[in-house]
């Protein structure tokens, strides 16, 4: 059982920024990563909207901004564990225990920034095309689509963005939207609709995923006029939302119906001396800007509860 000052759960931009803010305050922080180091950042080809990182020369990367955000929280003493926590308990109040699978901890204080998953579209074919054609992030397997058609599944920034990304790749690319507008900002629209390679199939649903040993297809259904019908494609790429990865965390602290994890202002949870930052409990913004003030401000609320017990 190793005793620690402060844990981090979770190292996209909240984990980042909380801990810088919590190495600056003396706190040697441990930062538990996760399965992935940088959290949705890590597979975001391009971040256009992070102020401070951008040139007309060149935009930043996902990865880029990761290894940045990393290099700084390890300059002011974070360090960090390539494990993922599997449990823990907040019952008894603090020290809290946490449990990897490969390690135990005693912590005096928590800030839980485990962010969120892709959300999965639940049709015939998709769980047995996973990594044969199915794919939840156009950053990671875009590369493998050179010259191939694909389809892109949803309306929202994220569809767009990566249908974009995509188009570097890809022959073609159809994005298969479920309502008759996209959900995504007016700028990525305006470069998605500008884009020769991208076209749009509107008011439509995929009901299955079809192939032999990889992708061929899917069937589609036209939800205003019921019509059903094959679309050949070597790739589906699905961006439907995410949920919390909050599993760990059933029974230890308050979340609502979804699964976020409810806190108050100061990022406070149900559990005093466990804060919570980023898409762990931000349904709404789930931007890298709005995830690094609220691990700024859970971080500050840490270091005061902390010196409070003392």
């Amino acid at each position: 059982m190793e005793k620690e000052r402060v844990v981090i759960i979770g190292s996209g931009p909240a984990g980042m920024t909380a801990a810088i803010y919590t190495g600056r305050a003396q706190l040697n922080p441990l930062v538990i990563a996760g399965t992935q180091i940088g959290g949705q950042i890590a597979i975001t080809y391009e971040v256009e909207n992070y102020p401070g990182f951008w040139s007309a020369e060149k935009t930043p990367t996902g990865p880029e901004l990761v290894d940045v955000m990393q290099k700084q929280a390890e300059h002011f003493g974070a360090r960090f564990e390539y494990d993922e926590v599997v449990e823990v308990d907040f019952s008894k109040g603090s020290p809290f225990y946490i449990k990897t699978y490969g390690k135990e901890y005693l912590a005096d204080g928590v800030v839980v920034t485990a962010g969120a998953s892709p959300r999965h579209l639940g049709v015939p074919g998709e769980e047995a095309f996973i990594g044969r054609g199915v794919s939840y992030c156009g950053t990671c397997d875009g590369f493998f689509f050179r010259g191939k058609d694909v389809v892109v599944i949803g309306g929202g920034d994220s569809a767009i963005e990566e249908g974009l990304f995509l188009t570097r790749f890809a022959n073609k690319v159809e994005v298969i939207h479920r309502r008759d507008e996209l959900r995504a900002g007016t700028a990525l629209q305006k470069r998605a609709f500008a884009n020769p390679k991208i076209s749009f199939v509107w008011d439509t649903v995929i009901e299955e995923i079809q192939g032999n040993g990889v992708v061929q297809g899917v069937q589609t259904k036209n939800l205003k006029t019921g019509e059903t019908k094959k679309l050949d494609t070597d790739g589906v790429f699905i961006f439907i939302g995410h949920y919390p990865n909050s599993k760990f965390l059933v029974g230890q602290l308050a979340m609502d119906e979804e699964g976020y994890v409810i806190t108050d202002e100061r990022y406070r949870t149900s559990v005093p001396g466990v804060y919570a930052a980023g898409e762990i409990q931000d349904s709404h913004f789930r931007q890298i800007a709005t995830s690094v003030g609220q691990g700024t401000g859970a971080a500050m609320e840490l270091e005061k509860w902390l010196a409070a017990q003392e």
